[in-house]
């Protein structure tokens, strides 16, 4: 049975820094593109991130394009999202969802991870 979970969302200060994880079972991440999205109070689920499985090519949202990175760890199932110089305009809730190509359009993901919090506040 295939299941993403996402982890590493919390309370940070502006400026700040975390590290989401989204470990995968019953699937091989290495083969698929992976996409992190995340969904403000009020508003629709936006793409921040993907990684495709065709040579690791990265991309982002200008919003958070120098200030977060995405990789994957192939040993351990997973994929990363670190982020760094969090703004309050960061806060949401993040999921990963896999597919065979990197979208900005969630409706084209098959599989997603039930998300985790990151609130961004003083």
């Amino acid at each position: 049975q295939l299941q993403l979970v996402e982890s590493g969302g919390g309370l940070v200060q502006p400026g700040g820094s975390l590290r989401l994880s989204c470990a995968a079972s019953g699937i091989t991440l290495d083969i698929y593109s992976i996409g992190w999205f995340r969904q403000a109070p009020g508003k629709g689920r936006e793409g921040v991130s993907c990684i495709s499985s065709s040579n690791d090519v990265t991309t982002y949202q200008d919003s958070v394009n120098v200030r977060f990175t995405i990789s994957r760890d192939n040993d351990k199932n997973t994929v990363y999202l670190h982020m760094n110089s969090l703004k309050p305009e960061d806060t949401a809730v993040y999921y990963c969802a896999v597919d065979a190509y990197c979208s900005r359009s969630p409706s084209q993901y098959a599989y997603w991870g039930q998300g985790t919090q990151v609130t961004v506040s003083s």
